[in-house]
């Protein structure tokens, strides 16, 4: 995966300590940047998986959580390896993004049904891609990747993140609060917001070039 900054997410974290302990951990490993990628899949499908059993298991809510961020770190360790490492291949930038969108999919439709909501997961799974496409369609016209919010992929998932801890107090509570309904609610109205945006920015930077 080339390293362009154009199109690559900027993220504090990347710098931190901890950020390249990690990473000097998976270049001794040999793992390549597209297997932590496809990891980060893994991960997404055993959180989510947990969403949609916590009935009777509010323990699982921790785990969907643990997961949520794992799958984050992921997201991030496989570029660092990718351009730190000087392990990037000509599948990089496909393996950088179609696993992002599956694993955003997975935890919102996973969200709706554990919401007893199921179209809100599958309408947040929705806008949640078309962010990502709108975001592409700059690229593809040579501008830089917005990845303004106020619903980007990390504030869906810091959403989401807060949404599963939340339930599993409530749960551990006996409570009955739609924890997860309210959080779709928000990533979705978040996500309308986040089209409109992109899609005015990408609008006003082709009208400017038109000058």
């Amino acid at each position: 995966m080339p390293d362009n900054s154009k199109s690559r997410r900027p993220l504090k974290s990347r710098g931190t300590a901890w950020a390249s302990a990690l990473t000097r951990f998976f270049l001794g490993t040999g793992i390549t940047p597209n297997q932590i990628s496809l990891l980060g899949v893994g991960i997404s499908i055993i959180g989510a998986g947990a969403m949609l059993i916590t009935d009777g298991r509010p323990w699982l809510w921790l785990l969907a959580a643990l997961c949520i961020q794992l799958r984050l770190l992921a997201n991030m360790l496989d570029g660092l390896v990718a351009v730190e490492g000087q392990k990037g291949s000509p599948l990089g930038a496909l393996f950088n993004e179609l696993p992002d969108r599956v694993e955003d999919s997975l935890f919102l439709i996973a969200a709706g049904y554990a919401a007893d909501f199921a179209w809100m997961g599958w309408l947040a799974a929705l806008l949640a891609a078309l962010t990502a496409y709108v975001r592409a369609v700059g690229g593809s016209l040579g501008q830089a990747s917005d990845f303004r919010g106020p619903m980007a992929k990390p504030h869906r998932m810091a959403a989401l993140t807060l949404g599963a801890l939340a339930s599993f107090f409530v749960a551990l509570a006996g409570g009955d609060v739609p924890v997860m309904l309210y959080i779709l609610a928000i990533i979705i109205a978040g996500c309308v917001i986040t089209l409109w945006r992109r899609t005015a920015g990408i609008a006003a930077r082709l009208q400017d070039a038109a000058k």
